[in-house]
């Protein structure tokens, strides 16, 4: 029998059908592609998980840390709703904290799916 998924995961998607998260992801060479994509199922198959994979950040925010290609870091924030791991939006990190731009995008897009 095949394990079972203990958070499922879901694209937040745009009123316009858009998935920001997924189309993000697709953007990336194959190699990071298949980090993130292990990233986010060890969190689907493993849940509850912790640092260093999964980290909290604010306001019901999480996010899933990939080191990828070319010593590059990668963050997947998600939101955990009806039962599902919601992947809110992607991005490539640069600086030591997540941006403050990328963060209110991922807090814009939870309250679209939690109101």
């Amino acid at each position: 029998m095949p394990e079972l998924k203990k958070l499922p995961v879901a694209f937040y998607a745009t009123p316009g059908g858009n998935e920001p998260a997924r189309e993000w992801l697709l953007s990336l060479d194959t190699e990071s592609r298949r980090v993130v994509g292990t990233d986010i199922a060890t969190a689907e198959f493993g849940w509850p998980v912790g640092m260093p994979l999964v980290r909290s950040l604010s306001d019901g925010l999480l996010e899933v840390r990939s080191n990828i290609t070319n010593g590059r870091i990668a963050r997947v924030i998600f939101v955990i709703h009806s039962g599902r791991m919601v992947l809110l939006h992607g991005f490539v990190k640069k600086t030591r904290t997540t941006p403050k731009p990328d963060l209110a995008l991922a807090r814009k897009r939870a309250k679209e799916i939690t109101s």
